[in-house]
């Protein structure tokens, strides 16, 4: 037995030489584990309660502008409602519409002008279209007045026949032609043209989303 080994130990604790028995406790890898977990836990915890205090500090409007956002109700951020559109109060008694036809098929021109005339509209000449335009207007119609139509009369009688396109000339008078083209099958549905006059004389404010 060594002198360095003490009395009543022996077998696997006998000490020889200079190699001495590790006593250290083994590491708890579970405990650790554990601990990690709920540092984690701890930290989600306390995110979720910084974003709730946000929300109800700032009352949700974030969320809420962007959902308005989306269905076109509120502006985006930085940017103005566009400014409404200017009203066209003029009314279609105060338009005077010549109608032409410009197509192979005939009566169009005197059917579209007493639906017109039903509408409320004036009715001047109906014809068929010159040679200038005669066969030569591909879509549904044409309409066809001096500059200042642009800002009023076409609006109005465009009402009636969606598609339309305008065309201004040296006229000097107030009139306003309404050429049907080859496209043409009829004036717009008088329910829907009556709402597209209405939307006329009232526009709507349209967000700048």
């Amino acid at each position: 037995m060594s002198m360095l080994t003490p009395p009543g130990m022996g077998g696997k604790y006998r000490i020889t030489g200079d190699v001495y028995p590790r006593m250290r406790r083994p590491r708890n890898r579970r405990r650790i584990v554990v601990v990690a977990i709920a540092a984690v836990v701890a930290l989600g915890l306390a995110g979720w309660g910084t974003v709730q205090l946000i929300d109800a500090f700032s009352g949700g409007s974030e969320k809420e502008t962007t959902a308005s956002r989306k269905a076109g109700c509120v502006p985006a951020k930085g940017k103005p409602s566009a400014p409404p559109k200017t009203p066209v109060t003029l009314k279609p008694a105060q338009i005077t519409v010549n109608v032409y036809n410009a197509t192979p098929r005939g009566g169009l021109a005197k059917a579209a002008a007493e639906e017109l005339k039903a509408r409320g509209f004036t009715i001047g000449k109906v014809g068929n279209a010159t040679a200038a335009y005669d066969k030569k207007i591909p879509g549904a119609g044409l309409l066809l007045g001096a500059p200042g139509a642009v800002k009023g009369p076409f609006n109005v009688l465009g009402t009636q026949l969606p598609g339309a396109t305008a065309r201004t000339d040296t006229r000097s008078t107030a009139d306003v032609d309404l050429i049907i083209g080859t496209a043409y099958t009829s004036l717009a549905p008088r329910p829907a043209a009556e709402k597209a006059l209405t939307t006329l004389a009232n526009p709507a404010r349209t967000p700048a989303c």
